[in-house]
């Protein structure tokens, strides 16, 4: 195939493949990917509802919208003003609290991203590097669904704390989620825990629960593969609108049963993670042992 015709007619970010990525995510004390096995389960819903969660607890929140093919972000946010330039760094937008920034500030709503494998992989770096992100207690990435180029390279970019998985309870999506998981496993990330969603519906008139996507796949799966599971969303009209007027519900109906599920998950979220911190932080009984048997070594002028 001639260049010229594997050409985009999308802005393709620059991508050096020598480029020393040490100096990413600097400032930002934890960096977790919001992974789905596959589309459809309601990553990005999740991810938004949970940023803003986060940002209401007072913690200070960015949100990368690293979906290129579909950026979703900023429409489900309300967002509609774009990052600002300052020389050769933008300032991304602030929603309900939460720093933005998406493809979808700089593509047309109705123009594909036609791009591989190293151009995506500059977009995301371009992310990172270019934008001003400040100081973030959690930056949450909202991957394309599956186990593509953008989960590996953002593996290989930043240290990542951790990857949360978005799953329906049917088995088909949790065929999926193992795979996730898995490659998850490979790169050496740790899974921080199975979130699952449509879990159950409420019948707004009879108060009837329906387990319409079956039920408990989500739990068992985090059991078989002993990682934690995070918690349940319901299946609601209220969360689908409000992701499409770019009023999440954590922000439109914040005393509901939903917004209080996703405000539980962000809870168990930063005690999980504030507890890995504080175990970082102190030596082992192991390695105190070890320190008491060495003897001491006298300091030789």
């Amino acid at each position: 195939m001639s260049e010229s015709r594997e050409r985009s007619d999308n802005p393709a970010p620059h991508a050096d493949s020598r480029a020393d990525h040490s100096h990413l995510g600097e400032g930002i004390d934890h960096i977790i990917a919001i992974s789905s096995g596959k589309g459809g389960v309601g990553k990005t819903t999740v991810a938004v509802n949970l940023a803003v969660a986060l940002a209401k607890s007072g913690a200070n929140v960015g949100l990368m919208d690293a979906d290129i093919y579909g950026p979703n972000v900023p429409g489900m946010l309300g967002v509609t003003t774009p990052p600002h330039k300052e020389g050769d760094t933008l300032i991304p937008p602030v929603s309900h609290g939460v720093k933005v920034m998406s493809m979808g500030f700089f593509v047309p709503e109705e123009t594909p991203v036609v791009w591989r494998g190293p151009m995506v992989h500059g977009a995301i770096q371009q992310f990172f590097r270019d934008v001003v992100w400040g100081k973030l207690d959690y930056l949450l990435v909202d991957l394309p669904p599956g186990t593509g180029d953008v989960p590996l390279s953002l593996s290989q970019m930043v240290p990542l704390t951790g990857a949360i998985t978005v799953t329906t309870p049917q088995e088909v999506a949790l065929h999926d989620v193992r795979k996730g998981i898995m490659m998850f496993k490979k790169v050496n990330v740790p899974v921080l825990g199975i979130i699952e969603n449509m879990s159950y519906y409420v019948c707004a008139h009879c108060g009837q629960r329906a387990e319409i996507f079956d039920y408990g796949g989500g739990e068992r799966a985090a059991e078989k593969y002993g990682i934690p599971f995070l918690g349940r969303i319901p299946l609601d009209p209220a969360i689908r609108i409000g992701g499409d007027i770019g009023a999440p519900i954590v922000i439109a109906h914040p005393d509901s049963p939903q917004a209080k599920a996703f405000e539980a998950i962000a809870a168990k979220l930063m005690d999980q993670l504030s507890k890995k911190k504080e175990q970082a932080g102190s030596p082992s009984i192991a390695d105190m042992i070890k320190k008491i048997k060495e003897p001491m070594t006298p300091k030789t002028e």
